[in-house]
């Protein structure tokens, strides 16, 4: 087959979620159906950092081509084959600049972008697809404001970026954590203890309020709405006494805080080159409140907390239906875009109907649950209320 329209090129940064390998299939299925090369950019962004344009280079680290059987195995499967980091260009540590690349880049942090748009120039990309959220796509704005083609497509378990009501890999996510916080209450019911589950969710509390609206907890805890240490003891000692079982769930956003507190829970000082630390710890903490506590709100009595990391659990193995067919939607809908020649776009799901909007809209402010439409603050738990003509994930609407 003749490939005369030009070259996509793909890309995946950021966090793995299942939904990403049906979305490289759907791209290069339509596109090379419609005349175009497709070549896929490996390890997000750092395929194109370490990318090296001297003569007889070994870049296969870096660039594949993409074709029917390659993608069309990989599409059966989660995570991305095409390999993923969260490597920055524009913020790249001197340490983590490519040996080629040294002696014209010695500050501490480097813009490394003249290069990214020297390599996509030299391999021949017309047209760049990248897949991730909002720390990804940022530095696809970036590259669109230099000129570059660019079509994003919106990926992040937690459902945080902007401009879109749903992301890929946000359906498994619940699906997993509603599912396992099932099975963790057969323990939690056996020893008649507290459940505490920490989730995902760094800024934005969806991957704890949707399950939890599922019937999968009795409380949850999210980034959007401190929370008093007492007051969940109290509504957690209650919810206890109400189940025959003699058990309560909450489930905790990774980015939950408890009021007065300066920041969230972190694992380390190390921070990635987005600014980010590795969250997690916020669970434990509240695990071992409730555990102290428990004597007050429950006649005297200790009560044992079970306090469980769900973690890499709900992003890896296969995508659900959701994560199969939104992904396939997203992909077609960005070659349209491309076939029409219009750029700088993400693609969305807007009032449940496919649409995009211009990617500027991934830098312009941070997509979080509207905790005053749908959580109950002084109940811990979210509203049950108001469902007419809501979108299908409800509290996930980006008007």
């Amino acid at each position: 087959m003749s490939h005369t329209k030009g070259t996509i090129g793909i890309l995946t940064g950021g966090g793995d979620v299942p939904g990403l390998n049906p979305a490289i299939r759907a791209i290069t299925y339509r596109a090379r159906s419609e005349g175009y090369r497709v070549v896929g950019i490996r390890r997000g962004w750092a395929g194109l950092v370490d990318y090296s344009r001297e003569k007889g280079a070994d870049n296969s680290g870096n660039v594949i081509e993409l074709d029917y059987a390659t993608v069309n195995r990989a599409a059966r499967t989660g995570g991305t084959f095409l390999h993923t980091s969260r490597t920055r260009p524009s913020h790249l540590p001197r340490a983590r600049v490519p040996e080629h690349l040294r002696d014209g880049y010695r500050d501490e942090i480097n813009d490394l972008t003249p290069e990214v748009l020297a390599n996509l120039e030299h391999i021949g990309v017309d047209v760049l697809i990248p897949i991730g959220g909002d720390d990804t796509l940022s530095y696809a704005h970036r590259l669109h404001r230099e000129g570059v083609p660019v079509v994003a497509i919106p990926k992040t378990m937690d459902n945080d970026v902007p401009g879109t009501d749903y992301c890929i890999g946000f359906s498994t996510c619940v699906t997993r954590t509603i599912e396992l916080t099932h099975a963790l209450r057969t323990t939690a019911g056996s020893h008649e203890r507290f459940l505490v589950i920490e989730v995902f969710g760094r800024y934005a509390g969806f991957t704890a309020l949707l399950p939890t609206m599922a019937g999968a907890a009795d409380r949850c805890l999210i980034p959007e709405v401190p929370f008093e240490l007492e007051h969940i003891a109290e509504l957690m000692s209650a919810d206890r006494r109400a189940n025959p079982s003699r058990y309560s769930v909450c489930i905790v956003s990774e980015g939950a805080r408890v009021a007065g507190s300066e920041s969230m829970e972190f694992e380390s000082e190390e921070a990635d080159q987005y600014g980010h630390r590795k969250l997690g710890g916020i669970g434990d903490k509240v695990a071992a409140a409730l555990k102290e506590l428990s004597p007050r709100f429950n006649g005297g009595q200790r009560v044992n907390v079970l306090s469980q990391r769900l973690g890499y659990l709900v992003r890896c193995g296969d995508p659900d239906a959701m994560d199969s067919i939104v992904p396939m939607a997203f992909g077609n809908l960005a070659l349209d875009l491309v076939l029409r020649g219009k750029y700088g776009r993400l693609v969305n799901v807007r009032n449940g109907i496919y649409d995009h909007v211009p990617v500027d809209v991934v830098v312009g402010r941070k997509k979080v649950v509207d905790a005053g439409r749908y959580y109950v603050a002084d109940r811990l738990r979210p509203a049950y209320e108001s469902f007419a003509r809501q979108p299908v994930f409800i509290m996930t609407s980006d008007v």
